[in-house]
């Protein structure tokens, strides 16, 4: 059995919250690690462009999360690759986080691990992942040159997807299913000038369909009409809302009923020195901007907190 690895600070999650927190816990001479179960940069790795972060007019997501990473690690905080499967508090104040590469042990913890997009959960959305089905226009894309494409939601992420797509596919057909866009005003302005980008309102798509190897059509309902019909199309992009990584941490009953972290604006939640930051929490606006203040917070929270105890040692 492998020895147990010992840190004063245990980062789950190294998208742009949790590479902040490791800025600002390793630069407080912190002994500490970010542990993920997939590439530093969580969804900015998925962004095409980034407009809205200050210092740059545009910057592509992936070369954000390099230079996060290259900022994360600066001061000596480690990464490595790992699931983690849960967390335990033991007696001394101490976490134990247990992962499929071993185990990792420090007083404080901060989870940073985001949100996934929601799954529609119709017929023929699991068979055709990956061979059709995307929750990522900058990942898939170009799989469809040529061909014509629909893509499912109506907020900020299906428009600016949509748009991703529009350059690079022949036609998008936004299927959305109340009869107007939640999406910003500016992204709904650039998505109408689109010579091949089409909205359908009140339409929700019923079930995916194919061949076997890929997505040929879309089965759809009218929820005004009541009338049913199907679309072509080679490719289906979902991007009907998020849901948040944290069933590992139903033991420690952190989150609501909806399965988001609560915590105060320390970071700290109920369980002392277990904080939270970005994506994970409870809040109204998740962009990468509020990630990385939240990650700041959770960073120097974290600090306090293993100063406090190693201070009355």
């Amino acid at each position: 059995m492998s020895e147990t690895k010992q840190y004063d600070v245990i980062i789950i999650g190294a998208g742009p919250a949790g590479m902040t927190a490791a800025t600002y816990a390793s630069r407080a001479e912190l002994k500490t690690i970010m542990i993920d179960q997939g590439i530093y940069g969580g969804q900015m790795n998925n962004t095409a462009d980034v407009e809205n972060y200050p210092g740059y007019n545009n910057i592509k997501g992936p070369d954000l999360a390099e230079k996060m990473y290259a900022s994360s690690t600066q001061f000596g905080a480690e990464y490595t690759f790992g699931e983690v499967s849960s967390v335990e508090v033991l007696d001394n104040n101490e976490k134990m986080v247990h992962t499929d590469m071993g185990d990792y042990q420090a007083p404080a913890v901060i989870v940073a691990t985001g949100s996934e997009h929601v799954h529609l959960g119709v017929d023929g959305e699991e068979d055709y992942q990956g061979k059709g089905v995307s929750y990522c226009a900058v990942c898939d894309a170009a799989f469809f040159k040529g061909e014509g494409v629909a893509v499912v939601g109506g907020g900020d992420s299906a428009v600016e997807e949509g748009l991703y797509l529009a350059d690079v596919v022949d036609h998008v057909t936004i299927f959305v299913r109340g009869d107007r866009l939640k999406a910003q005003p500016i992204l709904q302005q650039r998505a109408m000038k689109k010579d091949n980008i089409e909205f359908v309102f009140n339409t929700e798509v019923t079930s995916i369909n194919g061949n076997g190897e890929e997505v040929q059509s879309v089965n759809l309902h009218n929820n005004k009409t009541g009338a049913d019909s199907t679309f072509e199309a080679a490719g289906v992009f979902i991007y009907i809302g998020l849901k948040p990584n944290t069933e590992k941490f139903a033991d420690l009953n952190i989150t609501n009923e909806h399965g988001w972290v609560i915590a105060d604006e320390t970071m700290q939640t109920k369980v002392p020195g277990i904080f939270a930051a970005g994506d994970v929490l409870v809040k109204e606006l998740r962009q990468i901007t509020t990630a990385i203040g939240d990650g700041g917070q959770a960073g120097q929270s974290a600090y306090n907190y293993v100063s406090a105890l190693k201070a009355g040692q």
